[in-house]
């Protein structure tokens, strides 16, 4: 089942993300079963034209499945009306570069030395890159 708890969902993202959550600044769309999370996408920094995204799950449950992510890129550039989504990755977490990758985003821009153990990546989705909207 699909969950809107940002106080809940928010902290547990970040918990497992290495993030800080802020709860006044920030939203949350989780996916649950027998009230276990599984999946927690933060989206935090919104300036109106962009929001940054942040996922974790618990490892080895199925949780990505197509109405989850349609209701996660729904939310972000249906509702917020943004251009552009953003992700941050350290450069040496090839697991979450990779999750990026495959969901669509490209490499925007790398800062050398200022992720937590390496480089840190800038990832983008622009709205008319996201095929998990509904068209």
């Amino acid at each position: 089942m699909i969950v809107f708890d940002k106080d809940r969902i928010g902290p547990w993202v970040c918990a497992r993300t290495g993030g800080t959550y802020e709860g006044s600044t920030s939203s949350a769309i989780g996916l649950e079963k027998d009230g276990e999370l599984l999946s927690g996408v933060l989206y935090d920094n919104y300036n109106g034209r962009s929001v940054c995204m942040h996922v974790a799950a618990v490892p080895g449950k199925r949780w990505l499945t197509r109405e989850y992510l349609r209701v996660a890129w729904d939310y972000p550039f249906n509702q917020l009306k943004v251009n552009q989504v953003i992700g941050m990755v350290d450069s040496e977490n090839m697991e979450a570069r990779r999750f990026d990758e495959h969901l669509g985003f490209k490499l925007a821009a790398v800062i050398p030395d200022a992720g937590k153990t390496g480089d840190l990546m800038i990832y983008t989705m622009h709205r008319s890159e996201c095929r998990w909207l509904e068209k």
